[in-house]
């Protein structure tokens, strides 16, 4: 099969490899397309403690499935299906309380395990078993079901949010999981703040209709502007969707008193300390929290909202790639020309 193996750091080659061979507990995917994250290029520049090189990498995926073993019941030959990232050990404190992701192995495709930038992917008996694997339906296209991971995200980070009907949401970040992070924030009823710094970037956000205000940071002041917005108070809910250290300062000034402040998006370890006034948190009473990947049923609740159409992933799916064409795609995805790089492979 052929499979983008990435060899070092800023190498990813594209080369044939064995077909994974299925036992009795695992399942065969026919990977038919694959979402280019931005965790995907931080590994393909700067590695991470958990990727072995060389390793395939690819993790928001979707595809049918060619074989399964004996010991399989779930899932048969010829099922679509949608597969997510963090994999739950199953076995561990945090597991048991329903909490994989954030079992203290930390298993995910695309990093301990092989991913899916291949003609194959295999999922072992532990992704078959606790892992987010589900069924995607007849009329919705495999560029749409592999989204269902970045979406199953969202969900996580929203619930831990806590938005209720009627909260005032704002997300700092217009890349394609922070217009996800509004679509869904909308629908559960909340109105929606969107931030960015980049115009261009802003009024693609527009384009797909995301939010109800839109805040251009670098053309005017979005902590003042969230205040005005709010009647002086602040919203409810405030969550850094994008890799900025400023923005996760920020975010505390446009919280309201007793709001949530969302560290949603992750930052670059040679930028990850950030100065706050913790005095702000004091006198608020602010809820500041983070919020990291997914747990399997997160991933059921996103392939659902994509099933019966209540969230549009088509308009995330941008642009699309062959896999030979995979270092061409990454830097498309670096680009932030389009929402979301699709490969095909």
């Amino acid at each position: 099969m052929k499979a983008a193996v990435l060899e070092a750091l800023d190498q990813m080659v594209v080369k044939d490899l064995p077909v994974p061979e299925v036992d009795d507990d695992s399942i065969l995917m026919k990977v038919e397309a694959v979402g280019i994250c931005g965790s995907d290029i931080r590994i393909y520049h700067h590695g991470n403690a958990r990727v072995q090189l060389p390793q395939v990498l690819g993790h928001e995926a979707s595809g049918r499935v060619e074989a399964v073993g004996k010991n399989v019941k779930r899932f048969k030959a010829g099922d679509r299906i949608s597969l997510g990232a963090d994999v739950p050990c199953g076995e561990c404190i945090f597991c048991e309380a329903g909490q994989g992701n954030n079992c203290q192995i930390n298993y995910a495709m695309g990093y301990q395990f092989a991913g899916s930038f291949a003609e194959y992917v295999l999922l072992n008996k532990m992704v078959v078993n606790y892992g987010p694997i589900h069924k995607i339906a007849d009329h919705v296209t495999f560029e749409e079901a592999a989204l269902a991971e970045p979406l199953a995200c969202v969900l996580n980070g929203l619930e831990l949010s806590n938005v209720n009907i009627g909260d005032t949401v704002v997300v700092l970040g217009a890349g394609p999981i922070g217009c996800m992070l509004c679509e869904v924030a909308r629908n559960m009823g909340a109105r929606v703040i969107l931030v960015n710094r980049s115009r261009p970037r802003l009024e693609m956000a527009k384009k797909i209709d995301a939010a109800h205000v839109y805040i251009c940071a670098a053309e005017e002041n979005s902590i003042e502007r969230v205040l005005e917005e709010t009647g002086g108070l602040g919203a409810e809910v405030v969550i850094t969707c994008n890799p900025s250290p400023e923005a996760q300062s920020d975010a505390i000034y446009m919280a309201r008193n007793r709001g949530r402040v969302n560290l949603f998006g992750g930052l670059p370890k040679d930028r990850s300390k950030v100065t706050i006034d913790t005095n702000i948190i004091h006198y608020k009473e602010l809820f500041v929290h983070g919020a990291h990947g997914s747990l399997p049923r997160h991933h059921r609740q996103a392939v659902e909202l994509i099933n019966n159409g209540t969230i549009d992933m088509k308009k995330y799916a941008t642009d699309q790639f062959k896999l030979e064409h995979i270092n061409e795609a990454i830097a498309k995805a670096e680009s932030h020309e389009g929402f979301r790089v699709i490969v095909k492979p």
